[in-house]
């Protein structure tokens, strides 16, 4: 009879014998990999979830990690609300640019009638249902931001000022609107007419020649004395 093996001949302990059937032989079905396996997962110890990364490094590290995504999130964050206010301020100034184009070809259209309101007041005709509606009509075009300029004795300026008639005086001390021929209108910054005016500058900027003839000659009463006798 042989004997046969016992523990001791395949070394210290007990044998183990693994069941690698997948048909298990009790029921009859079909075993999961993780039964015929018999192994313990090779992410941590049998029956333990696997170990998450993190836990592989030290906690002065996972704060260093958490502090460099907290400022990449902290970023982001600032560059896209600095996005959003400079396309907020752009959508902003364009609509505001658009609106004062409207409004100022609207009154663009408005400055006769309104010429000929202010040529009627000065004639005194300005009166009755006609007065009413005029005044109306300058309340509204002010609120809309219309402004008129121009008045006797204002310093000419070429960017509002269109000189029509030109001479010059003794009683100006640089160039001055000395007549309004027609006032002129802006809108905010925006030019929507210039004012028309005549233009005086002092005589002594009087050209050379025309300063000699308009000059009188001296010695003519001398010369008018002596013809005489």
């Amino acid at each position: 009879m042989t004997d046969r093996p016992t523990g001791s001949e395949f070394g210290d302990g007990d044998p183990v014998v693994r069941d690698k059937r997948r048909i298990d032989p009790e029921t009859g079905k079909l075993r999961e990999p993780s039964d015929t396996s018999g192994a313990p997962a090779a992410d941590g110890p049998a029956g333990q979830p696997p170990r998450d990364p993190s836990d592989l490094i030290g906690p002065s590290a996972q704060e260093a990690l958490l502090t460099e995504a907290l400022k990449e999130r902290t970023a982001d964050l600032q560059r896209l609300q600095a996005e959003y206010v400079n396309y907020k301020r752009r959508v902003d100034r364009d609509r505001e640019a658009a609106r004062e184009l409207v409004v100022g070809t609207v009154l663009t259209e408005l400055l006769g009638i309104l010429d000929d309101v202010g040529r009627a007041r000065e004639a005194g005709e300005l009166e009755g249902a006609f007065k009413a509606v005029s005044e109306s009509l300058e309340r509204v075009t002010e609120k809309l931001g219309l402004v008129k300029f121009g008045e006797k004795g204002d310093a000419f300026d070429p960017r509002i000022h269109e000189a029509l008639l030109h001479n010059y005086s003794d009683d100006v001390d640089g160039p001055t609107a000395t007549m309004i021929m027609q006032p002129g209108y802006r809108l905010g910054e925006r030019v929507l007419r210039a004012a028309r005016v005549a233009v005086s500058e002092p005589t002594e900027q009087l050209p050379g020649e025309a300063a000699k003839a308009d000059a009188p000659v001296e010695g003519t009463d001398e010369d008018a004395d002596g013809s005489a006798e």
